[in-house]
């Protein structure tokens, strides 16, 4: 028989492997491993039968339970809906002046149409919707066809300058590349433009191009924007006057939209989002501007 060789310090048999000068002890596999090890793999075994597990060619094993991840998921999205639909049907049919007085319901609004404007929104106008270059801010209350939540539930549905019949139109003409003004029109329109926003901007060295400019005004603007440059909200002619602006309110870029123009586009969300979705939008947008100070 051979000698069976013990560790000096813990007295245990040695398995004979030696690395490096240190030698493995023969020391045996911990109870409580072994216990959970064997009730693992029981459990294991048993979870096959129970559910789905084993595939089949085209098929698998249904699982004892008959339950799966499927099932689970078209469960949870049926009863989603059963909850959904009470202030689903309210938010469609409803009056506008109930809901926005109504605050539990406007609280749904809130959460259910910051994820629509998530999805459907912010890629042009922010995640907080107050824009960007070229895209209008919708927390400002300034607004081309009005911001009541009937008329922007209108623009949601028929878009801006699409190819539904019923769409907003919205287009200023190129008045310099076009040759409707000469450069000294569009530079001088501009200049009183400018000074509608920025009174300090009319000073005597600028007095007479200004008024040079509100002579171009009242003859090629006003029939869109006002005779004061106030705007029009029955065309979707913006306010002038004001500080806010889609493409720019400094002086060059008003000489660059009076030359070139200046065409948006939104699209049409008729086909893509509910009835009750673009009312949701509507009055989730409009409460966007209520909320800022």
């Amino acid at each position: 028989m051979a000698e069976v060789e013990r560790d000096p310090v813990s007295g245990r048999e040695t398995t004979g492997h030696e690395w490096n000068g240190i030698k493995e002890l023969d020391t045996p596999v911990p109870r409580g491993v072994l216990m959970f090890l064997i009730v693992t793999h029981v459990w294991a075994i048993v979870w096959w039968f129970l559910v789905p597990s084993w595939p089949l060619g085209t098929i698998y094993t249904k699982g004892l339970l008959d339950i799966d991840q499927k099932t689970t998921v078209e469960a949870r999205v049926i009863e989603g809906q059963r909850e959904r639909a009470n202030w689903a049907t309210r938010l469609e049919s409803e009056p506008y002046e109930a809901i926005l007085s109504d605050e539990n319901l406007m609280n749904v609004v809130r959460s259910s149409g910051r994820q629509l404007f998530g999805d459907n929104c912010a890629a042009c106008h922010g995640r907080d919707g107050r824009g960007r270059a070229n895209y209008p801010d919708l927390t400002d209350d300034d607004w081309l066809w009005g911001g009541e939540p009937a008329l922007i539930e209108e623009t949601l549905r028929v878009g801006i300058n699409t190819v539904h019949p019923e769409t907003r139109i919205a287009q200023m003409p190129a008045f310099g590349r076009d040759q409707m003004l000469d450069r000294e029109q569009v530079r001088s329109v501009a200049a009183y433009v400018y000074s509608l926003s920025q009174p300090d901007y009319s000073t005597p060295d600028n007095l007479d191009r200004i008024q040079a400019g509100q002579e171009v005004f009242a003859t090629t603007c006003a029939a869109c924007h006002g005779e004061n440059g106030e705007g029009i909200r029955e065309v979707g002619a913006p306010n002038l006057a004001d500080p806010y602006w889609v493409y720019g309110g400094d002086l060059d870029t008003i000489i660059a939209s009076v030359h070139g123009g200046r065409q948006g586009h939104m699209p049409t969300w008729d086909e893509r989002l509910t009835g009750a979705e673009i009312k949701t939008l509507a009055l989730y947008v409009h409460d966007l501007g209520m909320r800022q100070p």
